[in-house]
This record gives C-alpha cells, structure tokens and sequence, in this order.
C-alpha cells in the first residue's frame, strides 16, 4: 500500500505558521514511508477564495521546500462528483431532504437551550417522520440535503497523536452536505476528495478533532476504508492564547521578507509540537529520518520569536559565502544600495555574519559600508552629532590634523596588526582617547556610531576607500 498523505488549505487568507506546520509533517511523514504528498485545495468557497491567496500558498511550500507530488487538485473544479454523490446517498436513504426554514432551526435551538438540552438538529424531515406525522413538504423553500447520521452506537479511532477517541453518534445531528443552492459542505467534499484520491494518512489541527466522527460516518456511509488519523496540537504565542498577528500568525512569505532561512524556519517548526530527545538543530533529512507520530506533543506549542531567531542565526552562521553574497546582494538591490566602488561584499558579510539574526539585518549592517560618497557626513555637521558630543568631544583643529595625518599615513598592507599600529600611533601624537578619533571615524567611514570594532571597518574599507571618505568629509 502506497502511504498517501495531504495538505488541504481554503485559500480564503494567507498560509500562516499552524497551516505550514501540518504541511510538515504530513509531508515529512510522506517521506519517511516513500509515500506521496498531495496539494489539495478547498475553494469551494468562491466569494472568500482568491487566485491570489492560491498562489501565496503554492509559492510559500516551494520556497520552504515542501514540494508536492501530486497536485494542486481544485475543488471548484470537482462539483459534479460531489453532487453525483449525494444523489448516490439520497437514493439509498442515507441522506435526504430537510425543509426547516431559519426561522424554524432557530426556533428548534432557543427551545433546547430552554430545556438544558445541546443544540441540535432534531432529524424533523427524516423520511420515517415525514410518513408517520403525514408531513406536507412546502413548496416556498429550498431544502439543504442532510445526511442520516446513525442514532445509536459510537464511533471510535485510534488518534496517532490523542491515542483513542470515542464519541457517541447520539451526540451528533444529521450534517447538511448540500446548502440550499446545491453546494457541498466541507465535511462531505473532505470525505469524498479523500476517498477519490486516496489518502490514507490524514494529519491536521486538532481543531479537527470535533470534524472527524462525522466524517468517518459518511466514509462508512460510502462503503470506504476509514484513513488513519493524526490530529496535532495547535500553536499558541508566547503568553498562551491563540496564535494571532501579533504573535507571528502573518502570511509564511512575510517570514522570506524578513529573512529567514526556509530551512531554518523548517527546522524551527519541527520543533514545535514535536522532538527526538535534545536536539534543537537538525537538518531536513534527519528530521525526515526521527519523524514519528509518537515524538508529537499532545498539547499545544508556544511561539517564540527569540527561539526562531536563534534558530535563523545558527543557519546563517553555516550558510555558504557564495549563497548568503547572492541573498544579501539582492536585498540590497531592492534598497538601493549600490556596490560599485565599495568594498568585497564577501568580505562585509564575513564581518557581520556572526553578529545578525536574519538575512534582513545582515542587509542592514553591510548597508552601511557601501556608503555612497555624496553622502558622506562632512565634518562640520560630525561637531554636531549627538554622539560624538557625548563621548569624542575634542578640538576641531586638533581632530583635523589628526584625520589628515591617519591619510597620509595609512599603512599600504590592510591587516589587523598594522592598522591597529598606526592607529595607536595617531591617538599618541594627538594626545587622543581612543572614543575622542574613533566616533568621528565611524561617522565618517559608515555613517554611523555603532558598527564593529574600528580596526575591522578599517580592515574591510581597507585604504582606497578610507582615504576617499576622510577626504570627501574633510572639504567642508
């Protein structure tokens, strides 16, 4: 038996964090079994669902990796084998006709609460009753079609993550499978799409939970082998309430925007409702390997930003030069920052690599060094910057002649020994404390206060471009 698995997303919003992690493991489940991954999507919809939403979804799993083997299989496009299927359980009895107006259900509802009774409905258009109570079937309504959920007995599953569940089939009413304008539901069009594509694992949210004794009913209803079912724990924020914007629960591309590593965002995800002892930090093939259903927490997971960042940061640590060059150069196309003239891109990003969290920040810190020479801060506006006020204050003419004579001077070799030399040589001459010269120089060289350890700017910019900046700040 193959092992078919599937992912069935409404493309009615984004593709958020709960919807990538049941892609997961419903992918990584697929295959560790060398089973099949299927892209469903459940449009039927149509005033919610969007082409745009479709392709976020599809363009979120490639990005992450979580390639499908068969698919995108469209609902939308499966009507006529939906309603071709109703009309099979209406002629056998197993569904039927229901005429109760709003009003009526309505009604039905206020007087259960009145009674302490669970709102349901009551089964009135069963056939049986229409016979016995010599009912009229009114002809200024469109009835939805019902199915005949058995009165009695219980249905039960062995849960692979809750373990066993029972629920009595007293305790459900009979679903509508058909709205009054022909369209099927989502447990009935689950069941069907299940069935036809032969899904034999299915492994989703366990908000779910409450889903799946109606469904396996209309799988018996149909004569069908029941799949197996995986039903995870949900994902919450920090502060334990249900994952929202401000938490993280944005669109999985906001996540590629803000430069995360897919595979650290893979790798984060595992994580989170699952593990294999102690090990935070696995690649996509171990983790495909150590999947298993009994490594699946039965409770919810919480979110952690700092967690991810962590995560991100250790993929960027091992990220190849060449690869993390072409993410960071892109960024920096779409900020304007423009290389020419400026110091090895390589060499920056060797620099700040260990310090960043996200290809974003990493964008951000080698921003500074490709500084472009017309905005280069002249020295008469650096007296002025609060910074150099608070810690470098010192002499105008002094500072002057110290820049002029760091120029003249660079060492022709760029390393760290013989930059650190000539600078100590200078702050000596000038009778300068090391924040006195080196704030200016930041403020000069970057444009900013805060960047790495003067000596390393120093070492990247190496003396061409130094002596450029110093002299652009020094004409005014």
């Amino acid at each position: 038996m193959t092992i078919r698995t599937r992912f069935a997303p409404s493309p009615t919003g984004y593709l958020h964090l709960g919807g990538v992690r049941t892609a997961l493991f419903s992918w990584a489940y697929a295959k560790k079994m060398n089973g099949e991954f299927i892209l469903r999507i459940e449009d039927t919809d149509k005033s919610r669902s969007s082409k745009d939403a479709v392709e976020a979804i599809i363009d979120g799993l490639i990005w992450l990796g979580l390639n499908f083997d068969k698919g995108p299989f469209y609902q939308s496009k499966r009507i006529n084998r939906y309603k071709n299927v109703i009309q099979s359980l209406l002629d056998k009895g197993l569904a039927y006709f229901c005429y109760s107006s709003n009003e009526e259900l309505d009604q039905m509802r206020e007087l259960q609460k009145k009674r302490g009774e669970k709102p349901r409905y009551t089964g009135l258009w069963r056939p049986e009753n229409i016979t016995q109570r010599k009912m009229t079937i009114p002809k200024n309504i469109t009835p939805v079609v019902r199915f005949k959920n058995p009165d009695r007995g219980v249905i039960s599953w062995n849960d692979q993550v809750k373990g066993k569940i029972t629920i009595n089939n007293s305790e459900l009413d009979d679903l509508i499978i058909a709205r009054r304008d022909g369209s099927p539901t989502y447990n009935f069009s689950v069941v069907v799409d299940d069935l036809d594509m032969e899904i034999t694992h299915v492994i989703r949210g366990d908000d779910h939970i409450n889903n799946t004794p109606r469904q396996i009913n209309i799988f018996k209803a149909l004569g069908a082998e029941i799949p197996v079912y995986a039903h995870l724990p949900m994902i919450h924020g920090p502060d334990g309430e249900k994952l929202s914007k401000r938490h993280g629960a944005v669109s999985i591309l906001k996540y590629k925007e803000e430069g995360y590593l897919p595979e650290a965002l893979v790798n984060y995800l595992a994580r989170l409702g699952w593990g294999h002892g102690d090990s935070e930090l696995f690649s996509i093939k171990e983790f495909i390997n150590w999947f298993s259903f009994s490594g699946c927490s039965k409770s919810a997971s919480r979110f952690d930003f700092e967690k991810l960042k962590w995560v991100n940061s250790n993929y960027l640590k091992n990220t190849s030069s060449d690869k993390l060059c072409l993410e960071i150069n892109n960024r920096l196309l779409t900020k304007n920052v423009k290389l020419q003239g400026g110091p090895s891109l390589a060499v920056v990003c060797e620099l700040l690599n260990d310090r960043m969290q996200t290809l974003e920040d990493l964008a951000d810190g080698c921003a500074m060094f490709f500084l472009p020479i017309d905005q280069i801060i002249p020295l008469s506006k650096i007296f002025e910057i609060k910074e150099y006020k608070k810690f470098s204050y010192t002499n105008k003419e002094i500072l002057i002649n110290a820049l002029t004579e760091f120029i003249n001077n660079f060492p022709i070799q760029g390393d760290e020994e013989s930059l650190t030399k000539h600078l100590k040589s200078i702050l000596i001459k000038f009778e300068l404390k090391m924040p006195q010269f080196a704030i200016p120089l930041r403020l000069i060289l970057l444009g900013k206060s805060q960047t790495p350890s003067i000596v390393e700017v120093l070492g990247v910019l190496q003396k061409k471009i130094v002596c450029q900046r110093i002299m652009k700040a020094l004409e005014t």
